[in-house]
Formats: C-alpha cells, sequence, structure tokens
C-alpha cells in the first residue's frame, strides 16, 4: 500500500497514488513530498525504482532485515533502522524481543519510508498523524526533519524496552533473595537472550545514525545535524545501559549460586551435627553390643546391675554436650 503527503508550512495535501506516474508527479510537487509504504507489491516496488531512482537492492534489504546502517547514492541516502518491542512469542508464552525494519530514502525534497509489514511499533504512522494534523515543526523543516523524527521515535522506544528489562531484573532478584528457584534461573537466561538480541539492534544502529550526525551527508541540512546528534547520544546512552544490565544480569546470576549454595551449605552442616552427635553414641553401643557371654572377666561393668541404665544416662550426656557446643559455634 503506498500513501502520499506533500506538505510545506502553508498546509498539508494527500494524493491519491495509483501508479509510477503518480509517484513522479508527487516527486515533482512544491514543498516537501512523504511517501508511505507499507508491504509493497512487486508491481509497487518497481513503480518505486523507477519513480524514486532507487536500488532493488535496497528495497530487499528492507525485505530481509539486515542490521541497521546508511548508505549514500548519487541523488538519496538509505538508511536503515529497526524498531523493538517485547512480543509474545510464537513458541513459548515468555516475551521476547521482536524487531521491525523500516528503510528510509532521503533525496531532495522527498522522503520514502518502506516498511515490509504492518506496523506492530507505531513509528512511522505515529510521525505521520501528526503531519496530517500539522502538528509540531515538522511542517516548516525539510524530508530530513520528519527522518529524524522517525528514527527518534524509533530510539524512544528503546528506552521502553529497557526499562521493561531492568525492572524484571530488579523482580528476578528480589525473587532469588527471597526463595530461590529453577524458573528463576530460567527466566533470568530469557532476559540475557533479550538483551542479546537488543545488543544485535542498537550496536549498528548507534553506527548508522553516526554517520548522519557527523555531517558530509547531502540531504541532512546542517540544521538539521544536531537533532541527528542528539539522538547519537541517546545511541551511545542505550548502549551503555544494556552493557550494564548484561553485567546485572551477570551479577544476578551469581546471586542465585551463591544463594543455592549457601542452602547447600547449610544442609550439610545440619547433617554433619547429627552424624557427629551418632559418632560416640554409636562407638559405645558397638563395644558394648557384642557377646561377650555370661563370663566375661575383661569387663566386669557388664555384670554390674546398674550398667544400662548408666550406659543410657552417660550417652545421654555425650549428646547434650555435643549439643551445647555446636550451639555455641552457631552451627545450630
Amino acid at each position: 500500500m503506498i500513501s502520499a503527503l506533500v506538505y510545506d508550512a502553508g498546509g498539508v495535501e494527500h494524493r491519491t497514488i495509483e501508479g509510477e506516474a503518480d509517484l513522479e508527479a508527487a516527486r515533482e510537487a512544491p514543498g516537501t513530498t512523504w511517501v508511505r509504504v507499507s508491504t509493497p507489491t512487486p508491481e509497487e516496488e518497481r513503480s518505486l525504482t523507477r519513480a524514486f531512482s532507487l536500488h532493488p537492492l535496497e528495497l530487499e534489504d528492507v525485505r530481509g532485515g539486515v542490521r541497521p546502517k546508511t548508505e549514500e547514492f548519487e541523488d538519496h541516502t538509505f538508511v536503515l533502522v529497526k524498531t523493538v518491542a517485547l512480543e509474545r512469542g510464537e513458541t513459548t508464552f515468555d516475551e521476547e524481543v521482536r524487531t521491525q525494519p523500516i528503510g528510509l530514502f532521503l533525496g531532495d525534497g522527498w522522503l520514502v519510508t518502506v516498511t515490509a509489514e504492518d506496523d506492530r511499533v507505531p513509528v512511522v504512522s505515529d510521525i505521520w498523524q501528526s503531519v496530517e494534523n500539522q502538528e509540531g515543526r515538522t511542517l516548516k523543516q525539510g524530508p530530513d526533519f520528519a527522518a529524524y523524527r522517525v528514527i527518534d521515535h524509533a530510539v524512544d522506544d528503546y528506552f521502553d524496552l529497557l526499562d521493561t528489562v531492568g525492572d524484571t531484573i530488579e523482580e528476578i532478584e528480589e525473587a532469588i533473595l527471597a526463595t530461590p528457584d529453577e524458573t528463576l534461573i530460567e527466566a533470568l537466561n530469557g532476559v540475557r537472550r533479550d538483551l542479546l538480541s537488543f545488543r544485535k539492534v542498537v550496536w549498528p544502529m548507534r553506527e548508522a545514525v553516526g554517520v548522519l550526525a557527523r555531517g558530509g551527508i547531502d540531504a541532512v541540512g546542517e540544521s538539521t545535524e544536531k537533532y541527528y546528534r542528539d539522538v547519537y547520544d541517546h545511541l551511545v546512552e542505550i548502549v551503555d545501559l544494556t552493557e550494564t544490565y548484561r553485567d546485572l544480569t551477570r551479577g544476578t546470576r551469581d546471586i542465585y549460586l551463591n544463594v543455592v549454595s549457601q542452602s547447600t551449605n547449610e544442609v550439610m552442616k545440619r547433617l554433619t551435627v547429627v552424624a557427629t552427635i551418632f559418632i560416640p553414641l554409636t562407638f559405645v553401643v558397638g563395644v558394648y553390643g557384642m557377646n561377650f557371654g555370661e563370663h566375661a572377666t575383661n569387663l566386669p561393668e557388664l555384670t554390674w546391675p546398674y550398667a544400662y541404665p548408666a550406659v543410657v544416662v552417660g550417652m545421654a550426656l555425650v549428646t547434650a554436650i555435643l549439643l551445647i557446643h555446636f550451639r555455641r559455634e552457631g552451627w545450630i
């Protein structure tokens, strides 16, 4: 589907696009032309490539979902960005990082945005709606400013995702300290996978925006470069936050292992106390449990009438002494 707006400080005009001729007419119209393309058909792609001199490989990159990048051509600049969102997975009930590529083609007085599928994240549609409603400064600026707003909106969503990930890490850490469970380490591994997927997007995204922020791109005016530098600064911050959260997940995993190890040590300590108490008792029972017969001259106490009560009392005293000792040592 192809839609087009032609706008300037005086207002906004909708253009009906039914073929290549309509695209060429919109491109040559006075003001700034924004052509929005969603899930283009092969025929629509051919019309775009002819009307705006786009290379077919550029559209293929949008469909293929390659890493974000910026490439400069003779009469336009191609910028591929990606939006991110946490969505429920197809094979799991856990949320996973989902990406959507957006191709931005910047030319002299025109902007073409291409999405390979319907917008799951309303990055393009939100900015498009603001232009339709004649809101903000976009009408007074060129296509480079509209492209900046789309990119900036996508980067703002990066912060939202990181906020969600950060809250999840805190919840997992609190749960681990309260009641460590194997499901918590599984959830933590899921967060680590999300951060890895996000990292694969944000690092090349920073490089792509950095090309626009450094200047020297014909399609980006000097007055707009400062806005791209601001987006670049945000991406640098996002990269730092991503690495920080990855470190936090490693730290949380270490906490889980330490808590489990400490719990195991407590169990072993109690078992050791029980075993230590029974060692002298077993020795006494073993000695006096042997069959000496009725004439055991080497153990005269066997014939003592109070031998059995004395042994029981002695075993009780040994047990009490050991328990008092372990209590003082803090083992029980």
